[in-house]
């Protein structure tokens, strides 16, 4: 692993802030339910989170500055047991967790209870939205496929007649504990049992259905509740409506990855659309009123006498809502000039005359000066 600093890719005098906002970036980077799962991705989110763990503690930053990783691995704002990926997810949760009408912005993946099953696993779905739909808010309804409590043995995971029995090594607990000594002193570790990998059961009949998992795959429809003003960088999640974990776990969530498709029409700035609009020399010098798109349809703009091409006029309210309530975006229309490829000879009559009449454009006026 890297110097926490170089991880987060600030210097060693960065403020609180510098940091904070510095591993906000690179979570979301590399959270991997935003990167398929990726294994290395999950690495490098932890990585991260670990080292906003230590650098947002000013204690723990100085220990670290003082003696490097042996000064906080363990103890005060360092890591017992180790670092593992629920801990990174629960970090970016307790610091960032929510954000406007949306749930938390991720999802746990599998976590284990002490002395018992393991939490299912998150399950990740896409939903496509519209630019329309993320306005007005949606609800949508969609199937996914999950692991549920096997109906044979209800999630135990034994055969019929029969029952788990206590993990004979951790007396049920699901733990060991190992005792470490280092410059610093002796710490105490604990990690799940070697046995009956943290369950504190042991099954020795299984269930001739499900083979001990204690699960089913199943077919579910949900509704998600897709507020206005969603972007594709957010998530949903349905906490507890995943797969249930193995031997009556607990369920884990529904990631529900958001993707706003393209409007053709629009180009999405925040809150604001931007749309470009041609208009004619005449319709630009005179000036004008001309319809141009909107979500609802086509509204109406008045282009003012002598417009250049490039300018941007506004139309208030036409945008998006923002995500926390705080108002409407605007619809942003950038006037483009067209100039025709080819003229009829009644069109090139009229411009040549125009053109004996028309003042010089400033630029000229200096060159010939």
């Amino acid at each position: 692993m890297s110097d926490y600093y170089s991880l987060l890719g600030v210097p060693k005098t960065a403020t609180q802030e510098e940091i904070k906002k510095a591993y906000r970036k690179l979570a979301l980077k590399y959270h991997p339910d935003r990167n398929d799962g990726s294994k290395e991705a999950e690495e490098r989110f932890k990585e991260v989170t670990e080292a906003y763990e230590v650098l947002k503690d000013e204690d723990a930053r100085a220990r670290y500055d003082r003696f490097g990783k042996e000064g906080v691995k363990r103890g005060g704002g360092g890591f017992q047991g180790g670092f593992d990926f629920s801990d990174a997810v629960e970090v970016f949760m307790r610091d960032f967790g929510g954000f406007g009408g949306l749930e938390d912005l991720f999802g746990g993946g599998a976590r284990r209870r002490r002395g018992g099953p393991t939490q299912g696993q998150s399950v990740r779905i896409k939903l496509p939205l519209t630019l329309q739909e993320t306005r007005d808010g949606v609800t949508k309804r969609i199937r996914v496929t999950l692991l549920d409590l096997c109906p044979d043995c209800n999630g135990k995971g034994a055969a019929r007649g029969s029952q788990p029995q206590t993990c004979s090594q951790c007396g049920g607990s699901g733990e060991e504990r190992r005792t470490e000594r280092s410059v610093f002193g002796q710490f105490v570790s604990v990690a799940p049992c070697s046995q009956c990998r943290g369950e504190g059961q042991i099954i020795a009949d299984p269930c001739r259905i499900c083979h001990g998992e204690g699960r089913a795959r199943i077919e579910k429809d949900v509704d998600v509740e897709v507020p206005p003003g969603v972007t594709s960088e957010n998530y949903i999640t349905l906490r507890r409506e995943g797969n249930v974990g193995p031997r009556g776990g607990p369920r884990g969530d529904i990631i529900v990855l958001l993707e706003v498709e393209e409007d053709e029409r629009f180009v999405r700035d925040g809150n604001h659309l931007i749309v470009e609009l041609p208009i004619t020399f005449t319709q630009a010098a005179l000036g004008a009123q001309v319809a141009v798109p909107t979500l609802d349809g086509r509204s109406r703009v008045s282009i003012p006498a002598g417009i250049q091409s490039g300018e941007v006029l506004r139309l208030k309210g036409e945008g998006l809502p923002d995500l926390n309530g705080r108002g409407m975006g605007d619809l942003l229309v950038r006037v483009l000039v067209w100039v025709p490829g080819r003229l009829t000879p009644e069109q090139e009559r009229i411009l040549r005359a125009l053109q004996n009449v028309e003042d010089p454009a400033p630029e000229t006026i200096s060159k010939e000066s």
